[in-house]
């Protein structure tokens, strides 16, 4: 193996290692008890962003070895969806359910109405996975593949395992009612007068929160990660 290969490979296993030993004998909870919870999540969140940008550094540096060739057309698809990525991921901060990445943990899941969680339950999770399909049909070589692949099979992995939690939680009747209010995605609460007039505003700021990080990811990109990301 060569040395950006291994460099590749020892990035990707201690990034997938940093998300699974917190959780190996409550690992996590005891650190939060112990530091607290801002602070526990602030080093956790820094430690995510240093390894990923290894990994993103790692996956450039490795051998290129071609498995679809590059179209101009392919460089649309992170255009056209990362903005709704941005957007989702800023719906996703403390949205109110306990069942999903970046939720609430002071959420009630057996409330009958929900704030931005009613619009996708899974926000944060559905984000990376866009991310992961839009950047893997632009990168058509191995290492970006398993790259944006092997992010995208995590994220429904994780949706998998965040809904058996909530089947475990609040037994099948409750559990079917809750993703009756919760799908995976969608529209239809901006159509409710009473939702719109107690949320829109949350919307309208999360939204433009997201845009704006979007807007600001296409002019650094191609500082940070050395490509442009205009087709």
């Amino acid at each position: 193996m060569s040395a950006s290969w291994l460099g590749f490979t020892l990035s990707l296993l201690l990034f997938a290692t940093s998300h699974f030993v917190p959780r190996l004998g409550n690992l996590r909870g005891w650190l939060i008890s112990t530091i607290g919870r801002r602070a526990y999540f602030s080093a956790y969140g820094l430690l995510s962003l240093v390894l990923f940008g290894w990994v993103l550094i790692a996956a450039a540096e490795a051998p290129y070895i071609e498995l679809w060739p590059p179209a101009p057309w392919q460089r649309w698809a992170p255009m056209l969806l990362m903005p709704l990525v941005f957007v989702l991921a800023a719906c996703a901060i403390g949205i109110d359910t306990p069942f999903t990445l970046g939720g609430s943990d002071k959420a009630d899941p057996a409330k009958t109405t929900f704030g931005l969680a009613a619009l996708s339950r899974h926000p944060l999770l559905l984000a990376l996975l866009l991310w992961s399909l839009a950047h893997m049909l632009a990168n058509g070589d191995l290492a970006h593949v398993i790259l944006f692949g092997g992010s995208g099979l995590l994220a429904l992995i994780a949706m998998v395992a965040f809904d058996r939690q909530v089947t475990t939680a609040l037994g099948q009747e409750d559990a079917a009612q809750y993703f009756a209010k919760i799908p995976i995605i969608s529209l239809s609460p901006l159509t409710d007068r009473a939702w719109r007039q107690a949320h829109i505003k949350t919307v309208v700021a999360r939204t433009t929160l997201g845009l704006s990080l979007w807007i600001a990811t296409l002019f650094l990109h191609e500082t940070l990660l050395g490509v442009s990301p205009l087709p």
